[in-house]
């Protein structure tokens, strides 16, 4: 089995090389690692398309290496899939990420968008993330984090997906507790609470301002079965994701808008 890892943390960070080293012990696998060069985290599924990209070999002193791209997460998931390390991975491993992935964060998330590319490539895909010390539920940097249950528990269940047992279409979705777990629980996404707010930092002497507006720890709506209220009881939340955004049960409340109707509006108003 071939693993593509990457992250969106940068090729250097502590938890996509956590999760390397357990990879390589496994029997069967090899692992090919494309990560950005530099942290890009929440840039979601932002491509590379108006200037080429830059490969750099990366030698990380056990013996193996790797490459790293000033491109996106997207970018590194493209690279493979066009052949740069040889051949077409087997599964997308993404992650380790340096905080949670929870809820509404997703969205935002280059860790997931490059396990989403993945699956939209036909490639089983983790996306693996890690709450920090000590526990928050938040996704920032700049705390210390353990990966000595993530990063292990990445390849026994890399080892389930790589066996054909994952629906196809689908992508885990993983984020482990700060401290260690309590157990393990298959959950939907929930439903964060952001308090970003408007906050000057500066000002030059030609009136330009400076401003945050993002940073500020969220919160998150506590309901039983969302991966949100796991990890905040001690558990690694699994959530199952699909690429699919089509809200499939308001397809006739929106064919009830009677939007044929605005189309002849429009259309009489262009003849007329």
């Amino acid at each position: 089995m071939r693993v593509l890892l990457t992250n969106d943390d940068g090729i250097t960070a502590p938890g996509l090389q956590a999760v390397r080293r357990a990879l390589r012990e496994m029997d069967g696998v090899e692992v090919d690692v494309i990560a950005p060069d530099s942290n890009r985290s929440a840039t979601a599924r932002s491509i590379t398309t108006r200037s080429p990209l830059t490969v750099e070999e990366v030698e990380f002193g056990d013996g193996d290496v790797g490459y790293a791209t000033d491109g996106t997460p997207v970018d590194c998931v493209r690279f493979a899939e066009l052949g740069l390390v040889g051949h077409r991975p087997d599964l997308i491993v993404s992650g380790i990420n340096h905080g949670a992935n929870l809820g509404d964060d997703i969205t935002y998330s280059g860790t997931v968008a490059a396990a989403l590319e993945g699956i939209v490539l036909g490639i089983p895909a983790i996306a693996v993330s890690q709450q920090s010390l000590p526990p928050k539920l938040d996704f920032q940097l700049g705390r210390r984090f353990d990966f000595s249950i993530s990063a292990p528990l990445t390849a026994a269940l890399a080892a389930i997906v790589a066996d054909g047992r994952l629906p196809t279409g689908t992508l885990l979705n993983v984020n482990c507790p700060g401290e260690e777990p309590r157990g393990i629980e298959v959950t939907r996404l929930g439903k964060r609470v952001y308090d970003d707010e408007l906050k000057q930092v500066d000002e030059d002497g030609n009136g330009r301002k400076r401003y945050r507006i993002y940073g500020f720890e969220p919160g998150f709506e506590d309901e039983d079965g969302t991966a949100l209220a796991a990890v905040a009881r001690g558990e690694i939340a699994i959530t199952p994701l699909h690429f699919d955004l089509t809200a499939h049960p308001r397809l006739d409340a929106v064919r009830d808008l009677q939007l044929d109707g605005a189309l002849e509006r429009v259309l009489e108003t262009v003849r007329a």
